[in-house]
């Protein structure tokens, strides 16, 4: 069991040997927008971790606006440098630290009805500029799953070569992202990666957590998003960093998920076992589901070192004890692509 936010801080930003190697061939500094999120914190002191393991000494720029004061602490602690900017104010690009290495993770999914003005400034808008400020650097920005459109849940799951076809405002906008960084790309010969992420999962936020607490509190389960992929965001944190090795120009992209698909139903099953609960159940499985195929990531960095019965057991073990959440439910079980 996980016991607290310590133990799960030091695990998600813990490194394996294969992420202080990818720090120790990777040459200069690296900045991280959006380094405040879900993701960003762990994240970046994983990158400072590996990258003193290896003996190599960098800066490491943690950029957001820090509404979350302890964050900004947590991150100084660790020894990064905390640059606090609203980089969508039009003197802040000038600003920012110059550095060969990029990751981009600002974004805006949920709120995005009724705020469509925002999410696009935040999810195609700003990343135009962040790529123009950072042509010379080798930028791996995230990017999302949803970018694809539902596939048969019997597929596989989509490929890297799926046209996309984005459902909802969301969606559309994350696209766009993309296409700002390919511009870039194609105009200034900018190495870049971009990572479809879906969809990470910790004890605190994910798909699991969302089911989890559902059979738990003896919620019904909705099922019309049948089948789902999960990655340990530890194993996603490991993959993003030695995704710098996969830059390149035009944009490669890489979906970033594990390699099974997992049927809700099955999850819920799972959770009422461990927790002696008989789950609950609302809607009808779609023949379709948003799934992304993670062959590719599986190749390049192998089988994430967390498999979902760990994670299951994990998360149903937090849910126990009352373990803290960031009250943020996924909507996962969203088909019409509007948050």
């Amino acid at each position: 069991m996980i016991h607290n936010e310590q133990e799960l801080e030091e695990l998600l930003s813990r490194p394996s040997p294969a992420d202080v190697e990818a720090m120790r061939s990777l040459e200069g500094d690296l900045v991280i927008i959006g380094a405040a999120g879900k993701m960003g914190p762990s994240l970046a002191i994983r990158a400072k971790r590996a990258s003193d393991e290896a003996g190599i000494k960098r800066r490491i720029y943690g950029v957001a606006r820090y509404s979350r004061p302890q964050v900004a602490e947590q991150l100084r602690e660790a020894g990064i440098e905390v640059v606090r900017s609203d980089v969508l104010e039009a003197s802040a690009l000038d600003k920012l630290p110059d550095a060969p290495n990029v990751i981009y993770m600002a974004a805006m999914k949920f709120g995005t009805t009724g705020a469509e003005h925002l999410t696009w400034a935040l999810n195609t808008f700003l990343p135009g500029l962040i790529a123009q400020r950072y042509r010379q650097s080798r930028i791996v920005a995230f990017s999302s799953g949803n970018v694809y459109p539902l596939v048969p849940v019997l597929s596989g799951g989509a490929t890297e070569d799926t046209e996309p076809s984005p459902v909802g405002e969301y969606a559309q906008s994350v696209l766009g992202r993309e296409r700002m960084f390919g511009y870039t790309s194609h105009r200034y010969g900018t190495e870049v990666v971009l990572l479809r992420l879906n969809y990470a999962c910790e004890l605190r936020y994910g798909v699991l957590l969302d089911i989890g607490a559902k059979v738990f509190e003896r919620q019904p389960v909705d099922v019309s998003m049948g089948m789902v992929n999960v990655i340990w965001q530890g194993d996603a944190n490991s993959q993003t960093l030695r995704a710098f090795s996969l830059c390149q120009s035009p944009p490669a992209v890489i979906n970033i998920t594990g390699p099974e698909t997992l049927s809700v139903r099955w999850i819920a099953t799972e959770f009422g076992r461990l927790f002696g609960v008989e789950p609950r159940f609302t809607g009808a499985e779609g023949e379709t589901a948003l799934l992304s195929n993670g062959a590719r990531a599986n190749a390049v960095f192998g089988y994430p070192s967390v498999s979902p019965a760990q994670m299951l057991n994990w998360i149903a073990g937090w849910i126990g004890l009352g373990g803290a959440t960031l009250g943020k439910p996924t909507h996962f079980e969203t088909r019409h692509g509007r948050y």
